[in-house]
């Protein structure tokens, strides 16, 4: 092949990435040759993570919600690890309940945590990407902003909303060398989606009969997908969504 695939001395930056998914795609990234940092509001998560992760995972206690932070972790960031090439916006929170008993407030919290923030993190990153004229930006989405799905209206709404933001954003800034590309994992298996599937056997059938595949997937595959939106190998891909599923996205 004409290249390896490896991110060799790149510089990842993966938000809630003391586990599940963020935790897996930071272990791909560091598996090929990054350094990685990864952030979180949990210091415990975040070192049981780097105990897993070696030497090439950086720890940074942050909430992403708390924008006016933002400046100060990306600078420290590229002064310690230096420029970042990835940016895996990750962190995000789940609500679910019938959409009619969904307060203001409550809205408002999943909006600002899965889109407001995802934005100003990104924006800030963008300074130091767009004139150095490369980079990779991945924000992981979720099948709600593919269908429909009850009880999860803020969710959804923060999904859809990330999908818009990566096409405009590639629309207007991959001439410059930044990508930008968002994954929507399908139903993978982590510890809490697993417990929720054995307490509820009727729903577990009903996903497993609607995924081509026959299985759900693991944290690593989509770990897989973002170290692949990351190298060199997706030069010319930005303004995608790549669901991971299985095949559910497609129908029967």
């Amino acid at each position: 092949m004409e290249m390896k695939f490896e991110l060799n001395n790149k510089v990842a930056l993966v938000t809630g990435g003391g586990s599940g998914i963020g935790l897996a795609i930071a272990a791909q990234y560091i598996a090929l040759g990054a350094k990685v940092a990864i952030t979180g509001r949990n210091i415990e998560k975040l070192q049981a993570a780097k105990v897993e992760l070696g030497d090439n995972c950086f720890i940074y206690v942050n909430d992403v919600t708390q924008k006016d932070t933002h400046g100060k972790l990306v600078e420290t960031i590229e002064r310690e690890l230096g420029p970042i090439e990835i940016l895996v916006n990750n962190a995000g929170m789940h609500s679910k309940k019938p959409s009619m008993e969904a307060t203001d407030s409550e809205f408002q919290m999943v909006m600002d945590t899965n889109i407001n923030s995802v934005f100003a993190l990104t924006r800030t990153v963008l300074h130091y990407m767009l004139p150095r004229g490369k980079g990779s930006v991945i924000s992981i989405s979720s099948m709600a902003a593919l269908f429909g799905i009850t009880q999860v209206v803020a969710y959804s709404s923060s999904k859809t909303a990330l999908l818009g933001m990566t096409r405009s954003l590639a629309s207007e800034y991959s001439h410059t060398g930044v990508r930008f590309n968002a994954i929507a994992p399908g139903f993978i298996e982590t510890k809490m989606f697993l417990n929720i599937m054995e307490s509820d056997p009727a729903r577990k059938e009903k996903i497993l009969s609607r995924t081509p595949a026959r299985r759900f997937g693991t944290t690593k595959e989509v770990g897989h997908a973002a170290a692949f939106l990351a190298s060199d190998f997706s030069n010319f891909i930005t303004g995608i969504c790549l669901p991971v599923d299985g095949g559910n996205s497609i129908g029967f």
